[in-house]
């Protein structure tokens, strides 16, 4: 036999690198090493820095400072199992981080992260990769990233997944998602709601719960209400609701239930099947204030439903409600306070308030927390609201204080409600005239003045209804209240607009508002709202008219024309025309400036006495000129020399007006008396008439703010006095036209035929007027050569003053003229179709008390003046 030879071992080959083992306690090394090769490295390498990362933020800020996140990305479509399964867990972790969440959107990785969602990936792969999305997911571009890859799908199919991490990673995500309307609509179509019913089953506390609140945002929507209906789901929310160890859930679940109650077929099913007095009983019962307050939210809600006010009412909700008002916590009282609000509009309701809530409401006005007393002032806006009953019932409870108080909120919504209660209130007499006692406008000018619409039309509102007295429209205006409320019209918002006119027409109810808001700019600006089509409104329209309606001197030198309704009062004056924007001066300045060449202000004023209160004794009238004149006793003498035959006179009867007469007049008088007496009576009165016209000062000079009246016109009143004893008591309204007519003609220099009307000098004694008088401005019944407009508007003041019904009309050229209505002769004794009333146009110049049917203004009446 052979020795046998020992074989020799063979070298490794020089091409191979021998294994190596590497211990590195540096992240950055690692970081290095996700770039290898190396499966085995990888996996490793992954695994070292999901330790490293799940130790703390700062892990993960320095681990994104390193560079790991871009090679990590590429390892998510590794084909080796165990390294996508690393990275997938490291992104697990890493996005939780708002810079890590950052880098990741721009790299576009949302793919990859959903693709490791599918059924045949591992559980841990579902696990990390869920919980990548559920932090990616917070933020509205990952939202946006997560729906556009196509990640709902996957992520409710996960919901039934066995492992319930995957589950409460894919819920929370879900939850994240439907808070954009775009997921939640499409959600819809993926029926997601049996798998989230499921999870109400899990136990643990943490899947239920987001459960719940993902299906209490996706039920806002009618579609998933239905599908929640169909999958029993109001079975499942109502033994969480019994269950009293789960009352952690009780909120959300209460949620739920509210977005269903919004449905009329689950109302009815809850009634039929008692869930709904359940509901109630658990909620007037809870010791648990968030429990409460989402009762009553849910409640709310519902409420806007007529129909499910109806049920909730059958159900005795309203004991629910006034239970939660007594509530200690403010949430509870707020979202009471909301649903009595909304379940106000039920007039049952309504009156069910009226004694066991409105007490408890109004106290709550009183509250410390503004947002109590907003929500309280709610209820009672609607609850008040066209019910005089419930507005009585709020001011016994002393409600008018505390909500004058809350007029000067720092809540917007706070003042409008107030505004709104106290507007309801002031529709009743008695309660406006307590209002207006706690000093509601001057309450009002702070809301009048502010920048947001709901308080300013709400504030606007409440002026309307407060202001329908002189008292309290003067209270308005002596605290600054007109300029804002007339600010309120230039407002781009139609509300605005409407109530501030609304206002401006209630405050222009007198003459003296209705200038002071003419001077403000109203009706300027409210005739450039009535020309525009989508601005105007009826209120604008009623105030612009209100305000010509009691301010008669603008609207006749506005627009030439006063109507039958147009009654004049003292102090009335005609400027003349003016031109669309000019400013008409008020009759106190128009007193106080120098005779200019400028036509005559014409003045009809009847009170005889120029110091307040007027007084029937014979004394002087005439204290606004600075002089006395003659008494009213040689008046009264005058005035019976020169009165018509069969007109009555002063003198025949015992109550006599006051007034004295100026010297002017009497001067006018005595050239009508010439014929009468002898050379020397008539010189010796124009001797006696040119001195006292020496001591006429200027009209009002040397008088105060405080003691100016507009001047006294003592010739007037005995017209006024004259005309009621002899034209009123006569029966025809023809013939009292007619007996007017003549009666003013012979007034203001008799008949004067046409073709001798250019020598009719009235133009100089007017002059003659205005340099006696020192003025501009001169009394109608110092006026005894007038023209055509001077005797329309002796004729319109005096026809006003004895109720006869004529219209004031201007014309060019000293024209004026009246119109009056008389009813056609045929229509007498006629029953069924009547003829319309006829029109005529008075005679006051040619042929003293001739009546002219009017026809064609254009063609009869230049031919009749």
């Amino acid at each position: 036999m052979g020795k046998k030879i020992k074989k020799e071992v063979e070298p490794p080959p020089k091409d191979v690198f021998d294994p190596l083992t590497i211990e590195s306690k540096k992240a950055a090394t690692v970081v290095l090493m996700l770039s290898s090769p190396e499966e085995e490295i990888l996996a490793k390498a992954c695994e070292a820095i999901y330790k490293f990362a799940l130790k703390g933020e700062e892990n993960k800020a320095t681990l994104l400072e390193l560079g790991a996140v871009e090679p990590l990305t590429k390892l998510l479509t590794h084909e080796d199992k165990i390294v996508r399964r690393n990275a997938t867990m490291i992104f697990g972790i890493m996005a939780s981080n708002n810079d890590v969440k950052k880098l990741l959107r721009e790299l576009e990785v949302m793919n990859s992260v959903i693709a490791q969602l599918a059924p045949e990936e591992e559980v841990v792969i579902h696990e990390f990769a869920s919980l990548c999305l559920a932090n990616m997911s917070v933020e509205y571009t990952g939202k946006v990233q997560i729906f556009e890859h196509g990640g709902l799908e996957p992520l409710i199919r996960l919901l039934s997944s066995p492992d319930p991490d995957v589950k409460k990673n894919s819920i929370e995500c879900l939850y994240n998602l439907v808070q954009d309307f775009q997921c939640r609509t499409t959600l819809q179509e993926l029926n997601p709601i049996p798998p989230m019913l499921e999870l109400l089953k899990s136990e643990y506390p943490i899947i239920q719960l987001l459960a719940l609140k993902t299906l209490a945002v996706i039920t806002c929507d009618k579609e998933s209400r239905a599908m929640l209906k169909e999958n029993q789901g109001l079975d499942y929310l109502t033994k969480i609701l019994e269950a009293k160890d789960l009352g952690d859930l009780h909120v959300e679940a209460l949620a739920v239930v509210a977005n269903c109650l919004e449905d009329m077929d689950t109302m009815v099913l809850m009634q039929q099947t008692g869930s709904l007095k359940k509901l109630l009983s658990f909620a007037e019962n809870s010791t648990v204030s968030d429990i409460q307050k989402n009762a009553a939210k849910a409640i709310t809600k519902a409420a806007y439903d007529p129909e499910n006010r109806k049920i909730f009412h059958e159900q005795e909700v309203e004991k629910c409600l006034v239970t939660l008002l007594g509530s200690d916590n403010d949430g509870t009282k707020i979202a009471a306070s909301q649903a009595i609000s909304a379940m106000s509009e039920n007039s049952s309701s309504k009156d069910f308030f009226n004694t066991q809530g409105i007490p408890q409401i109004v106290q709550l006005l009183r509250s410390d927390n503004e947002e109590v007393r907003e929500a309280a002032a709610l209820a009672l806006a609607n609850l008040t609201t066209n019910s005089p009953s419930n507005a009585n019932a709020a001011a016994e409870a002393d409600a008018i204080n505390p909500l004058i108080n809350i007029l000067s909120s720092k809540r917007d919504g706070a003042i409008a409600n107030a505004a709104t209660v106290l507007t309801n209130m002031a529709i009743q007499e008695p309660l406006r005239a307590i209002i207006q006692n706690h000093e509601i406008m001057h309450a009002l000018l702070g809301p009048l003045r502010s920048s947001n619409t709901m308080v300013q039309s709400t504030a606007a509102l409440t002026v309307a209804a407060t202001a329908c007295d002189m008292e309290a429209r003067t209270q308005l205006k002596n605290c600054g209240g007109l300029e804002p409320l007339v600010e309120l019209l230039h407002s781009k918002n139609d509300e605005v607009r409407k109530h501030a006119s609304w206002a401006v027409m209630v405050c222009a109810s007198d003459e003296l508002m209705a200038v002071e808001l003419c001077r403000l700019g109203a009706l300027d600006i409210l005739e450039e709202i009535n020309l525009s089509v989508s601005r105007k409104n009826k209120f604008s329209e009623a105030a612009y008219n209100k305000l010509l309606n009691n301010n008669l001197s603008l609207k006749y030198s506005q627009t030439g024309y006063l109507s039958s309704s147009n009654i004049i009062s003292d102090g009335f004056y005609d400027y003349g025309r003016i031109n669309p924007g000019t400013k008409l001066l008020p009759l106190k300045e128009l007193c106080l400036q120098e005779v200019n060449d400028q036509r005559a202000v014409l003045l009809v004023n009847n009170k005889s006495d120029t110091s307040p209160p007027p007084s029937m004794e014979d004394k002087s009238a005439d204290a606004a000129y600075g002089r006395n004149i003659s008494s009213s006793a040689s008046l009264r003498r005058g005035s019976k020399e020169k009165a018509n035959p069969g007109f009555g006179s002063p003198t025949e009867e015992k109550s006599e007006p006051a007034s004295g007469r100026n010297t002017v007049v009497s001067r006018g008088a005595a050239k009508e008396k010439g014929s009468r007496k002898g050379r020397g009576k008539k010189e010796e009165e124009k001797v006696k008439e040119e001195e006292e016209i020496l001591t006429v000062p200027k009209m009002a000079e040397g008088i105060s703010d405080k003691e100016w009246y507009p001047p006294p016109d003592p010739e007037f009143c005995v017209y006024v006095y004259e005309v009621t004893k002899s034209i009123l008591p006569i029966v025809n309204i023809k013939e009292q036209i007619e007996a007017l007519a003549k009666y003013v003609a012979d007034k203001m220099g008799g008949k004067i035929p046409k073709e001798k009307l250019s020598d009719f000098s009235w133009e100089l004694h007017i002059s003659e007027l205005k340099y006696q008088l020192k003025s501009n401005v001169i009394p109608i019944g110092y006026i005894k050569k007038g023209i055509f407009y001077h005797r329309a508007l002796l004729f319109k003041a005096l026809a006003d003053k004895i109720g006869v019904g004529c219209c004031l009309v201007r014309g060019e050229y000293s024209r004026g003229w009246n119109e009056v209505t008389l009813l056609n002769e045929a229509r007498k004794g006629l029953i069924g179709n009547l003829p319309p009333p006829e029109e005529y146009i008075v005679d006051l110049m040619f042929h003293p008390g001739t009546l002219m049917k009017l026809r064609s203004r254009e063609a009869d009446l230049y031919r009749f003046l």
